[in-house]
């Protein structure tokens, strides 16, 4: 392998020892911990795996945690209920609702009832419209999270030509827009896309989000290119693995994240830091 690893569980966990020394010395200035609330619909098990691992983050790093479990059958009316009395709470600086959520609720309506200093999952409208308009306030932690990996590599981003595959409201279209203003030249890809392995083959920073399993091949990376593995997906043999074949790209590429172990841990750390901002902008 000839990629350098951006690792994110190591680079996360620098995060949170940050945030809590943070979290002590608001302690000792007599100001309250941060607050973030998880609001769980639902037993599918992969979401209480994640919140489980959102709630162990807060306690290591000193965060006041809730977590509301309502069942799969929940109205829609309850659960936004449930948000305004958490929007109303001077203890919560945080509220974010696991997805995915059942059919009966209207995702979107969801979104928006969060106040958007709350919304630390970064999806509100007005969050991302301050990110169009580079007034960014809380920002999409995936794509918040791979630009702090980003900066680690000491790399200048200026001029990259940038891909992105994938363009969902979580991933894709918020990293388009941090690496526009990180003044990449960007390119956005999707299942309608023509020509996909020559446009890999032509970028500098690859970041891969479509959920397809080693789709990506190394001979389709351009040598010393950047690759950032979004997918993280279980084979039937029970390895878990990206959307990237790993070995194949690790020996073009100059850096790579891994799976497990990249994006994964910096999405949570940009969560703990945008619960932090928030409570620091509500005594503003």
């Amino acid at each position: 392998m000839s990629a350098q690893l951006l690792d994110g569980k190591r680079v996360a966990a620098e995060i949170r020892a940050e945030i809590r020394t943070r979290v002590e010395a608001r302690r000792d200035a007599g100001q309250r911990a941060p607050g973030l609330a998880v609001i769980l619909v639902g037993a599918e098990p992969a979401s209480h795996l994640y919140v489980r691992n959102k709630r162990a983050a807060c306690a290591e790093v000193g965060f006041h945690s809730e977590l509301i479990e309502l069942p799969a059958e929940v109205s829609q009316t309850a659960l936004l209920e449930c948000i305004d009395r958490l929007n109303a709470d001077p203890k919560i600086d945080g509220i974010l609702v696991q997805l995915p959520l059942p059919a009966q609720i209207d995702e979107a309506a969801v979104t928006e009832r969060i106040l958007p200093t709350k919304d630390v999952d970064g999806f509100h409208p007005v969050n991302v419209g301050r990110l169009v308009l580079r007034r960014p306030l809380l920002r999409p932690c995936t794509p918040k999270g791979i630009m702090t990996l980003l900066a680690r590599t000491g790399q200048s981003l200026e001029g990259l030509d940038a891909l992105i595959i994938g363009q969902s409201n979580i991933v894709g279209r918020p990293m388009a827009l941090e690496l526009l203003a990180a003044r990449c030249t960007i390119t956005v890809c999707h299942s309608r896309t023509r020509g996909l392995a020559a446009k890999v083959r032509a970028a500098d920073l690859v970041v891969a989000a479509l959920g397809r399993p080693e789709f990506i091949q190394g001979e389709w990376i351009k040598p010393g290119a950047m690759l950032i593995d979004v997918g993280i997906n279980r084979t039937p043999d029970g390895r878990l693995v990206g959307d990237c074949d790993f070995p194949s790209c690790a020996a073009r590429a100059a850096w790579i994240t891994p799976v497990p172990g990249g994006v994964g841990p910096m999405t949570i750390a940009s969560l703990l830091e945008n619960t932090l901002s928030a409570a620091e902008h509500a005594e503003q």
